[in-house]
């Protein structure tokens, strides 16, 4: 009956006991130690792809581990379901975006099931249902209130193609994030989320997040850039403003000759409402961001702080950045800055007295930097780079912005009680029509025997991915929108999995949201995640043909290779000539994806999940293969074909009482391999060496199955603690052979396998060097990681002064090896016993 893997019958019913008794719904146990597992929300296009089974893999070996290990462990799952693709597609194909966007829903829960991803169902969020949105209006109004939140005009980043504003940080190399279009500049009315406010907190909590890639720390910390500058305000002769200035380095005013100003600076607005050439010149511009520099003499003189002399203040074409409207000019040593000056005929040469001229440069410094002190016209500024997050999104698909319009167009909030503002789910759009554009009834609201005009801009769906971890700790509750005691059990997030190109928008907004919670007093940790793991993405080769001048991809499966003079040449059945473009990110619009379903009812989900996982390391960019894939499914026939055959021999089992030479050895491999497996598990997560380790103990065990040197005891022993081990991995076939061999109650609830410390000491001597040099060496019994053997050799040692560890630099760690300490002063040796 079993002699065959019948793995799609295994799967199904597996699945279906998993289903029927909640296995894995979670509860708050404030006995057991919790453990939150989350993989980021996905977005519900329509079928998972291969990148997606990843994320989702891993964090299901986490989850089943940890589980294992006693740990109350919750690991939901749901879908960030507004936004621009659901619009966009229900506008191509004339159908209401909520169709689609339930529709795919349903066909992506049914795939993940397929790959018995032990989520916790009664969990589950979807982001464009009342239940979960309105809290987030309910947030907006506490934030505005709070003037966390503000409306401005402001040139903003405009998509055309998506007919939307995009944040800052969805503008890649000036172009749309999603559709990789060039943006223009606009000027539009925006609502605006004030996370400048915390650039500082972002920056220097950064250090706390230990288990962050450093790859995905450098990229925030660059992005919110902390900028060290001096503050000076300059005198307008004859004039009572003053002009605001940032420079780098205060010897630079020596060489200042003019100074120009943006058109968005409050000078430049006043002057054009005396001046008509000048309010010409903005309007001319402010629209527009132009390459070529071109200018406007405002015929006003800023006063030197120290020469006294006259700088011209002359208007630009262009916005300068958010915190300076105003720069200096040094032809001297800025390029554009003399160019600009030669153009407009601008003096460039600036007349510095003879005492100053004869000091050396850091004199020079002294002097300007005291006087400035003195006449209080200088200030040390930090400034960052991260500007206010632009949250208006002009578009129906999303989230209302619970504000209306009353007298003279000024917005008030709408009361509690009247939330949430629901987006109607019943209206067909076109690609003519935004928001802005359309005169509907949902956008009226009757307060008071009045109608009122709703706000027409959604928010942006970053909002609704940045708190909703939070929510899943207390999906149910309804009389706020956190349940303290809830978040404060299950958070923060012990481990989080997503991709690295996140790291400027969904991770930084993230940590942003949940610092804002924390103020609100609405959770108690300053930090959204424990550990973060950023995964490889999953590459596929590549097939494109040109037509009117656009890339048309074709999937590999649909191309023909003709060898042609020792050419190749691809073709499709239309016989368009096929270009390759190489091994890129597998991915829809580049068609060169796989069917799933497919691959499931042909490999079945252990062994795709396996392959994923032995494949490469997780963080590492792994090359769909088929043929590998096949190399693992060829493995579990032959996992499963050990198991059933030693079911096959009846014998009674009996303890043995000596173990033989050859029997020990098995046991001492068969620990060993726990107490690997454990390790790489927890510390390093390692699962590609993981595989690799259990393949090669099968591969020992099945050697001696064959040539019968393995006593069946032990052979059913080894057995068990495999399934264990392999459980995270391939849980279908490990529940189902769990119960073959004999087990009463299901893997889901057995515990992780211990190794016998006895069996397995061996004492590893480790060379100890100061400064790289020889110094002695110690004994480890056991192969712990580099915290571990730091504190025995403070222990044992040395280090018993606090300003010897305190001189430590660094410390290089070769596993199993050298244990190498620099210290910062080399005569640091003297202190050590």
């Amino acid at each position: 009956m079993y002699k065959n893997y019948f793995y799609k019958n295994i799967e199904i019913n597996v699945q279906k006991y998993w289903y029927k008794k909640k296995i894995f719904k979670t509860i708050e146990n404030f006995n057991k130690k919790k453990y939150y597992v989350l993989c980021m929300i996905p977005y519900p296009s329509g079928n998972l792809h291969i990148g997606h089974i990843r994320n989702y893999t891993i964090g299901d070996i986490i989850s089943r581990y940890n589980r294992m290990k006693g740990k109350n462990v919750m690991q939901p799952i749901g879908w960030d379901a507004f936004g621009l693709p659901a619009e966009k597609t229900a506008i191509e194909k004339k159908i209401l975006p909520s169709i689609w966007t339930y529709k795919n829903i349903k066909n992506m829960k049914k795939q993940l099931n397929l790959l018995g991803f032990s989520y916790d169902w009664d969990k589950e969020i979807i982001t464009c249902k009342p239940n979960y949105y309105k809290w987030e209006q309910w947030f907006f109004i506490k934030l505005y209130k709070k003037k966390f939140i503000y409306k401005k005009k402001s040139l903003i980043n405009w998509c055309k193609y998506d007919k939307t504003v995009l944040a800052n940080e969805q503008v890649i190399n000036n172009n749309c994030w999603r559709c990789d279009n060039k943006i223009k500049k606009k000027k539009l009315s925006q609502w605006f989320l004030k996370i400048n406010l915390y650039s500082k907190q972002l920056l220097n909590d950064l250090k706390y997040l230990t288990h962050w890639p450093i790859k995905v720390k450098n990229m925030q910390k660059n992005w919110i850039g902390k900028i060290k500058k001096f503050k000076i305000f300059l005198n307008i002769l004859n004039n009572t403003e003053k002009i605001i200035i940032y420079i780098n380095k205060v010897d630079f005013l020596l060489y200042i000759t003019y100074i120009i100003i943006s058109i968005d600076n409050l000078i430049s607005i006043k002057l054009s409402k005396k001046n008509n050439k000048i309010k010409k010149f903005i309007n001319k511009y402010k629209k527009n961001y132009k390459k070529k520099i071109k200018g406007i003499n405002t015929n006003l003189f800023a006063i030197h702080p120290i020469l006294n002399v006259k700088l011209p203040i002359w208007i630009v074409n262009f916005n300068l950045n958010n915190f300076n409207k105003s720069k200096i000019a040094t032809p001297k040593f800025n390029k554009k800055s003399l160019k600009f000056a030669i153009k407009y005929n601008i003096p460039i040469k600036l007349i510095i007295s003879k005492n100053i001229k004869k000091l050396n440069i850091k004199k020079k410094k002294k002097i300007i930097f005291k006087k400035f002190i003195y006449l209080g016209i200088i200030k040390k500024n930090i400034l960052y780079n991260l500007m206010d997050w632009n949250i208006s999104r002009q578009r129906y698909w999303g989230n209302p912005i619970p504000m209306i319009n009353i007298f003279n167009n000024s917005l008030i909030p709408i009361s509690q009680n009247k939330l949430p503002i629901i987006l109607p789910e019943n209206i067909y759009i076109n690609n003519l029509i935004t928001p802005l554009k359309l005169n509907l009834n949902w956008s009226k609201i009757f307060i008071n025997n009045k109608y009122f005009k709703l706000e027409t801009d959604t928010l942006d769906t970053f909002i609704e991915s940045s708190w909703y971890y939070i929510r899943y700790t207390c999906l149910k509750y309804n009389k706020n929108i956190i349940k303290l005691i809830s978040a404060n059990y299950w958070l923060p997030i012990d481990q989080y999995i997503g991709g690295i190109e996140h790291a400027n928008m969904h991770l930084l907004y993230l940590r942003f949201f949940h610092k804002i919670f924390r103020d609100f007093g609405l959770i108690n940790y300053n930090e959204p995640v424990k550990k973060l793991i950023c995964q490889g993405m999953v590459l596929s080769h590549s097939f494109y043909y040109i037509n009117k001048k656009k890339k048309i991809w074709v999937n590999k499966k649909k191309i023909n290779i003709i060898l042609n003079k020792k050419k190749i040449k691809f073709i499709d059945k239309n016989n368009n000539n096929i270009k390759y473009s190489g091994i890129i990110k597998m991915s829809k619009s580049k068609n060169n994806g796989i069917n799933l379903i497919n691959i499931i009812k042909k490999y079945g989900s252990d062994a795709i999940r396996l392959f994923i996982i032995y494949a490469v390391p997780i963080e590492i960019e792994l090359e769909w293969n088929e043929l590998q894939l096949i190399g693992i499914f060829k493995f579990l026939k032959r996992f499963w074909k050990i198991i059933i055959n030693h079911i096959k021999i009846k014998k009674k089992k009996k303890k043995i009482e000596i173990l033989n030479n050859k029997q020990k050895k098995i046991i001492i491999l068969l620990h060993k391999l726990i107490n690997e497996v454990t390790y790489y598990i927890k510390y390093k997560q390692f699962f590609n060496i993981v595989i690799s380790k259990i393949m090669k103990f099968i591969n020992t065990i099945n050697y001696l199955v064959l040539i019968k040197k393995i006593n069946n005891l032990i052979l059913h022993e080894c057995l068990l603690v495999l399934i264990r081990l392999l459980y995270p991995f391939i849980p279908h076939l490990c529940f189902k052979v769990w119960k073959l061999l004999g087990e009463k109650n299901d893997i889901d609830y057995i515990s992780w396998p211990k190794f016998n410390k006895k069996l397995i000491i061996k004492k590893l001597k480790i060379i100890i060097q100061i400064n790289s040099k020889f110094y002695t060496k110690i004994n480890i019994k056991f192969n712990y990681n580099k915290e571990f053997i730091f504190n025995i050799i403070k222990k044992k040692i040395l280090f018993k002064k606090k300003k010897i560890i305190n001189n430590i630099l660094k410390i290089i760690y070769i596993e199993r090896k050298i244990f190498n300490i620099i210290f910062k002063n080399k005569f640091i040796l003297k202190y050590i016993n």
